[in-house]
């Protein structure tokens, strides 16, 4: 299985080179040059799989087995999935009035990207080891992606961590999931400023190609595509979840609703619709409405701002995946990609050319949802079923709740649950509830946090540059008292 740009100026590397590389050297992101197609037998042998199955069977198509071993593979996912609460991962809620609700939060830092994150970071130590070799990854995070990085590889010997966070900006308990990881290979920064700002130190650093290089530097967001490839299995678990039969010709439909920021949920669903699943696909956002508008009108432009709103990870004013999704849709046509996103790139706007628009409008339709809207769907939920969402879930919801006061016919349907309501506790509050708070987020208070400032007028750049040189000159100094 190769790995090909979606700008097409790269050459094709494998499963390990699209691993290490986060973006490809002509700027574009890494998709498989060609995805297998499963048929109807496929699906219906697939169908008894769990969850942590599924990802075992997505991942033999995708990483060869001369890379990792079958047996390797398997251990690596079980061990990723070793400290979940929930004995099925990721386990499906039935509401009432057809309401399914898929709770991808069941990780130690109770957010969906454990679920990818920990599959990530075992295929890296695996080829680490293997390698002798040792990287440090630089995140910068506005909540979520910061704590589930640290967890998928605090205590790795051949990893160390730095995390940018904008301090006072994320939710406390975001905050103290970061701060209160005290291992020797987790750094954090706390910045005074927001998520944009404190991007451009990270920016700065990765641009210096040589550095980047010399550092063994990488990120783990979502522009890695061995987090796009475990988010797919979240869309074939909602699929035989929720489809009525699997004996008829041709398959029943299943529509997932998606919420979502960067889009990296949306790009998995469409490469399993590619492979031959029969899910129809919804994306819903909040206000911050870059894809909505790009789905309905071929809209693909900044706003003059970021609305902060309560469901705040989906505050995101470019989606990059959605040059996965541009790519897809247009027959891997790089050329195109290339050209839409470098005027994107340089003048932030950009018109879908007509084929490829009526392509994704007949792949995805989506939906856009104001804070009140979120507040009532959270307070609908709980007063139909006991049942507390996260204001990112409350986005999904809320398109169902919309679908089914219109009673509109539709197939099954089953909305993504991204985060425990948990983390929410300012959202659930504001829809007029009382949060429901685990002991091991309470503890979290009592813990001892550590938190380096980096303060305006700070030369923040430079500051993560020494961090980096002086982890470097660590590894290099143990690797070399460590007898063979």
């Amino acid at each position: 299985m190769w790995y090909v740009s979606t700008r097409g100026m790269a050459p094709r590397v494998d499963f390990e080179g699209a691993l290490f590389s986060g973006y490809a050297p002509d700027g574009g992101l890494y998709m498989p040059e060609e995805l297998p197609q499963l048929g109807g037998e496929t699906l219906r042998q697939w169908s008894g799989l769990s969850y942590a199955g599924l990802v075992k069977a997505l991942c033999s198509l995708f990483i060869g087995p001369e890379l990792i071993p079958k047996d390797d593979l398997n251990d690596l996912i079980d061990r990723a999935f070793s400290r979940f609460r929930h004995k099925e991962v990721v386990h499906l809620c039935r509401l009432r009035n057809g309401l399914n609700v898929l709770e991808l939060w069941h990780g130690v830092t109770y957010a969906f990207k454990d679920l990818s994150l920990c599959c990530t970071a075992q295929f890296l130590q695996y080829f680490l080891e293997k390698r002798k070799k040792h990287i440090t990854v630089v995140v910068g995070t506005s909540g979520d992606t910061g704590s589930a990085a640290i967890e998928s590889v605090q205590g790795a010997k051949n990893v160390d961590i730095i995390v940018l966070l904008p301090k006072g900006r994320c939710t406390k308990i975001q905050e103290l999931q970061m701060t209160t990881v005290l291992r020797e290979n987790v750094h954090v920064f706390g910045v005074e400023g927001n998520s944009d700002e404190l991007d451009e130190p990270i920016k700065a650093v990765f641009a210096d190609v040589a550095f980047v290089k010399k550092h063994n530097l990488m990120s783990l967001n979502s522009i890695n595509w061995s987090r796009v490839l475990v988010q797919m299995a979240h869309h074939f678990l909602a699929y035989f979840q929720c489809a009525p039969s699997l004996d008829t010709h041709p398959l029943p439909p299943v529509e997932v609703v998606v919420p979502t920021g960067a889009a990296g949920n949306l790009a998995a669903g469409c490469i399993a619709q590619k492979m031959g699943l029969p899910i129809r696909l919804v994306v819903a956002v909040n206000c911050n409405d870059i894809i909505h508008r790009t789905v309905q009108w071929g809209d693909f432009s900044l706003s003059e701002t970021i609305k902060p709103t309560l469901a705040s990870a989906m505050d995101i004013q470019v989606p990059y995946n959605m040059e996965r999704i541009f790519w897809l849709l247009s027959g891997s046509d790089s050329q195109m990609t290339r050209a839409l996103m470098e005027q994107f790139e340089r003048t932030q706007r950009v018109n879908v050319p007509k084929e490829l628009h009526s392509k994704l409008s007949e792949a995805v339709t989506s939906e856009s949802m104001m804070d009140e809207v979120i507040t009532q769907t959270m307070l609908r939920c709980w007063e139909e079923n006991q049942y507390l969402l996260c204001p990112h879930s409350a986005v999904a919801v809320s398109y169902h709740y919309q679908q089914t006061d219109r009673q509109q016919p539709s197939p099954p349907r089953c909305c993504l649950a991204p985060a425990s309501a948990a983390k929410f506790p300012e959202a659930v509050l504001a829809a007029g509830l009382t949060p429901d708070t685990p002991a091991d987020i309470l503890a979290l208070e009592r813990k001892e946090a550590r938190c380096t400032p980096m303060r305006k007028g700070d030369d923040w750049t430079q500051m993560l540059r020494d961090t980096i040189e002086n982890l470097s000159r660590q590894w290099q100094g143990h690797f070399q008292n460590t007898p063979e």
